[in-house]
């Protein structure tokens, strides 16, 4: 019997940004200033000096703390998506190329939205939307908001990212791009198999999905397990067992984007449009190396301790293919400067598909033994995010100039996995009829391994949506020195989920005399063995070995209200003082893959019920002053109450894979929420010819933050679980600036004011207090955690950004020199003795020059990762994961019609 779920609920709406309709008004007026200074802007301004001040500015005006980074700043260092370019914003740093970490934060401590509207994430494995899935070509500017003020989400700790799309022009514009690259690790051959059609563009068409009879079988709830084995093995010789990695030469990497938009003056209207289109196509061949567990080993006289590696992979070679496309389409109106609407429509799409085969040993496989084993691997998954938005903003001149802000978004995401797969070889040297020589050759000396689990199917469906509308009302107020805005909004969120994973197992042991000699499971495993080879007694080929949890069904409904006062007094002083009430709620109903009911007891309790659901309300407030000693000059200080909860997957029953480590990572029901503290103090400094230079201080004081912990694995990597510590805290200092170097004067016939510095770095630190037992308690999981006081995950006690810049006198030519790095930081808690793994600093110098032939050309040559960094991770000095990157390039031809 199927169960359906419904969860309805209300919603009402998250709080435009503080002033929009006066920001819209200031906007507009300075349109024409804009135009007419235009072509004096182009010849003499620096390319990057002239936005960054005007981002400068932007940041210069908020009553709270901000980092804004513009489109002409993403530009010039070369990011192709937005992940890469939060990168270069002070106290960021990106894990796995996706996600971001605020302040050594970890990404649950932070929060993402599209145009200040909540978006789905259609990653199961992180709180947050992967940022790398927005191109930089659709991006106008990315704000992090790092002090917390009432009309913000109260999930906010580290920060809040808003990633604010191009919107209506300011005339016609037409742009075509064209992008042809590689990298250095892609100049030998790669790996690949035999995918499907249309894996150009980014969609499976078929091939690795499960068979209709399988599907059927889901559908009904009937298990795998209770067929015949004659309707069993009839299924398994439909599941697509081509998966074997062959070597071939990679192609360039290839791209386009596309703008067209247009602006329509009339009497009383302003009618504008924006439409764009992105695609990418890019391969990377890596090397890398994977360990699972180690053994320690005391060294000898005069010899050091060390560990040594018991199960992992010492020679893994892995292709991944990824492709990207997006598009956008943004349409504006407004009426007599005073009233605006906009509509925006957005999708992303990306696909992952990688193959790795995989070297190594484990405990009942070892080189001593004459034995290793080897893996073959593909992961595929397809992401996907579709947004629909309407924004409104209004100001009422005769109203006391009351100003009304409105939205609504509906935005829906995607995972789609259908059809990753792991098998497993055995080699055996001297195997096969051949000599015993201490060479393992994977291919004469190789057999299928004959198990329960020879290979491992996985089919994953995830789907989200968020439904977000909102409004505010803004009020201002003049008093004889005093300026005051009050601001009162509302705000309501609607999240659902619906998660479903299948694993399917081919058991080896099933066939009656087989020979598994060989290398390839599609030729092993034939048609003709899947439907004629004699089986053993009692055996199945297909095993269907999904747990409860795999599938639920899960709602989430944030209802918030809140009221701002922005206070101006006698022009040197700000203080914000505002107000937010939320009230949280969140159901996670796991069910049960056989038969689609609810993971429940037959006669469910009270307990039972309440055990799946997460309710609480609370009041958040948020304290903020700026003086401003002159115009150039001013200090913030700020103090805030925020939360941290924990989302539908860290709560989830669900195991996922963390694609960072490769590790399982488990849910926990019982997770509690974090309560933050939130101090900063800042001065900043902005000078007339855009230099600036500021200071920051913060600390956050936690109660019970959501952390990882380890626990061991019989075979395989250990399983992470979720969970609360008792306490911790985090404080540090950033530091920003922008310099040119116009007091060198003339050298080498060039002029110091046509170089640049822009620079920011970040010294930390944190720590948390683990109970070991109540961690037991929480998880039902035994751990024996080697440092219950440690650093937070993913917290770097330094972070450095340095973009050297040069703009040439003419406009024709400008080049930079983008430097980041972080410090260590723990990915890997350590258990039974073993430290913390740490992944260790990536030192990423990137090149970007750019050549301007003609005013309506540009022709861009970039170069990443210059010193060829490996990603490392380690522990004690031991290495437990690497893998090449290789130096990647690329040249783009842009034309604007």
């Amino acid at each position: 019997m199927k169960t359906k779920f419904k969860y309805s609920m209300l919603t009402l709406a998250l709080a435009a940004s503080c002033g929009l309709s006066n920001a819209y008004a200031e906007s507009a007026q300075q349109d024409n200033v804009d135009e007419q200074a235009m072509e004096e802007v182009i010849v003499k301004a620096s390319r990057l000096k002239g936005t960054a001040s005007a981002v400068m500015q932007e940041r210069k005006n908020q009553a709270f703390i901000a980092d804004i980074l513009g489109a002409e700043q993403i530009s010039r260092t070369g990011d192709s998506d937005a992940a890469a370019a939060l990168r270069r914003v002070t106290g960021i740093t990106l894990v796995d190329g996706k996600y971001i970490y605020v302040r050594g934060l970890g990404e649950r401590f932070s929060s993402t939205q599209l145009n200040g509207a909540a978006v789905p994430s259609p990653d199961p494995t992180r709180t947050v939307i992967p940022l790398d899935l927005f191109p930089a070509s659709i991006i106008e500017s990315l704000s992090v908001q790092k002090s917390y003020s009432a009309n913000m989400p109260a999930h906010f700790a580290g920060g809040n990212v808003d990633i604010r799309l191009k919107t209506i022009p300011t005339d016609f514009v037409f742009t075509m791009q064209g992008k042809l690259g590689g990298n250095s690790n892609n100049f030998d051959d790669g790996l690949s198999y035999n995918g499907g059609e249309d894996d150009w563009y980014g969609m499976d068409d078929g091939t690795r999905a499960a068979p209709q009879a399988l599907q059927k079988l889901w559908q009904s709830r009937t298990s795998l397990n209770d067929l015949s084995q004659q309707e069993n093995r009839e299924i398994a010789a439909q599941l697509n067992r081509d998966y074997d990695p062959q070597a071939t030469s990679i192609n360039p990497n290839t791209g386009f984007d596309v703008t067209l938009g247009n602006r329509f003056d009339f009497d009383d209207f302003r009618l504008g449009f924006l439409t764009a289109v992105s695609y990418d196509n890019k391969w990377q061949v890596s090397e890398e190396y994977e360990g699972q567990d180690f053994t320690f080993q005391e060294g000898r006289e005069g010899e050091g301790d060390s560990w040594s590696m018991v199960r992992g992979f010492d020679d893994i070679h892995s292709t991944e293919h990824t492709v990207r496309f997006s598009a956008m389409f943004n349409v504006g109106l407004e009426f007599q400067r005073d009233h605006r609407i906009d509509f925006s429509s957005l999708i992303l799409h990306d696909t992952r598909d990688e193959i790795r085969d995989k070297l190594g040993n484990n405990s009942n496989n070892t080189i001593s033994d004459g034995v290793r084993i080897r893996d073959s691997e593909v992961i595929y998954e397809e992401r996907e995010m579709i947004a629909n938005q309407i924004r409104g903003t209004h100001n009422f001149a005769g109203l006391w100039n009351l100003g009304a802000d409105w939205f609504y978004s509906d935005a829906r995401s995607n995972r789609y996995a259908p059809g990753n797969i792991s098998t497993r070889y055995i080699i055996a040297d001297g195997s096969n009829s051949q000599a015993e020589d201490g060479i393992f050759d994977p291919i004469n000396e190789s057999s299928l391994r004959n198990a329960k689990k020879a290979s491992r199917y996985s089919f994953q469906d995830l789907d989200d949506k968020v439904e977000n509308y909102g409004f505010s009302f803004s009020l201002p107020v003049n008093f004889s020195n005093v300026e005051l805005e009050i601001k009162a909004g509302g705000n309501f969120i609607e999240k659902t989920r619906d998660a479903m994973a299948r694993r399917i197992d081919i058991n080896t042991l099933a066939f009656d005399n087989l020979d598994f000699s060989g290398y390839q499971m599609a030729v092993i495993l034939n048609d003709d063995v899947m439907l004629n080879q004699p089986l053993t007694a009692n055996e199945l080929i297909l095993n269907d070995t999904s747990i409860d949890g795999d599938d639920y069904y899960s709602a989430q409904l944030v209802d918030a209200y809140f009221i701002d006062s922005d206070f101006f007094i006698a022009q040197k002083w700000r203080v914000n003082l505002g107000l937010r009430y939320e009230d949280f709620r969140q159901v996670v109903a796991p069910l049960d893959p056989a038969t689609g009911q609810f993971d429940l007891p037959a006669q469910p309790t009270t307990d039972d019920l309440a055990a799946l659901a997460f309710k609480e309300d609370d009041v958040f407030g948020a304290l903020a002053l700026t003086y401003l000693l002159n115009n150039e000059m001013q200090f913030r200080a700020s103090y805030a109450q925020t939360t941290i909860r924990p989302d539908i997957r860290e709560v989830a029953p669900a195991t996922y894979i963390d694609p960072l480590t490769g590790f399982p990572i488990g849910g926990t029901p019982s997770v509690n929420s974090t309560a933050i503290d939130n101090y900063d103090l800042r001065w900043e400094w902005y000078l007339p010819t855009g230099d600036n230079l500021s200071f920051g201080l913060f600390y956050k004081d936690m109660d019970q933050p959501i952390e990882a912990v380890q626990s061991p694995a019989q075979d395989g990597p250990p399983l992470i679980r979720i969970a609360n510590a008792e306490d911790g805290y985090v404080y540090g200092l950033e530091v920003e600036f922008l310099k040119d170097f116009a007091f060198l004067g003339d050298f080498a016939g060039m002029h110091g004011g046509d170089f640049f510095l822009s620079s920011n770095f970040t010294i930390s630190e944190s720590e948390i207090n683990i109970d070991t037992q109540k961690v037991v308690e929480q998880t039902g999981v035994s751990t024996t955690i080697t440092n219950p006081t440690r650093a937070m995950t993913g917290h770097s006690p330094w972070v450095v950004n340095m973009n050297l810049g040069w703009d040439a006198p003419n406009g024709n030519h400008s080049a930079t020199l983008a430097y980041n790095v972080f410090a260590e930081r723990i990915i890997i808690p350590g258990i039974d003795g073993k430290d913390d793994a740490y992944e260790q600093p990536f030192h990423s110098l990137d090149m970007v020059y750019t050549y301007y032939p003609t005013y309506s050309s540009t022709l861009k040559f970039k170069v990443q990762n210059i010193l060829n960094q490996d990603k490392e991770l380690e522990f004690e000095d031991t290495l437990m994961r690497s893998e090449t990157r290789g130096v990647s390039f690329e040249v783009a031809l842009k034309w604007d019609f």
